[in-house]
């Protein structure tokens, strides 16, 4: 084959990965067009009252904890809340567990709508690791697309403070 006919073949090829990474960029540029997001911060105290529920017949003998959960939160967000939560706890040890679910309505900087809140926890020796996150995608009316996280204290005489971090579409 002569130099000629091998460059005829081969040019193309050298420029086609070129085309391609640039139709590909393009194309990933305008798929990528997620709405802009706005972050905030938000606390403020919360009020709530459990109240111990009956386990399943499955779960009867497992020493889980089962109870209902109502919560009216104050300051920017202004909701109240209803859910179920799921605990199993050694207080010789201060250690323990619990998933919980919860629906939060209300209002959020002043936008009204719902969202649900999934909760797993564990404290090892004394020490808490929490994670209350909004599940995606239950936002609803204003909150349509609300993501974050939330972190709960608990003061010495017992008074409940939330610390929610969270981002909602422009």
């Amino acid at each position: 084959m002569s130099a000629a006919t091998h460059d005829a073949i081969m040019r193309p090829l050298h420029l086609f990965p070129a085309a391609a990474l640039a139709l590909a960029c393009a194309a990933a540029t305008a798929f990528d067009k997620e709405p802009s997001m706005s972050s905030h911060t938000v606390t403020g105290p919360f009020d709530v009252k459990v109240a111990p529920q009956p386990l399943s017949a499955v779960a009867g003998g497992s020493g889980l904890g089962r109870m209902s959960l109502d919560k009216r939160f104050h300051g920017a967000l202004d909701a109240a809340s209803t859910g179920e939560m799921l605990s199993f706890g050694n207080p010789a040890s201060g250690s323990a567990g619990y998933v919980a679910m919860e629906t939060v309505h209300g209002t959020l900087d002043g936008r009204a709508g719902s969202f649900a809140l999934q909760h797993s926890s564990t404290m090892a020796g004394g020490v808490p690791t929490q994670s209350i996150t909004v599940v995606p995608g239950s936002g609803t009316g204003a909150l349509a697309g609300l993501a974050g996280r939330m972190v709960v204290e608990v003061a010495p005489g017992g008074a409940h403070a939330y610390h929610f971090e969270y981002s909602l579409p422009d």
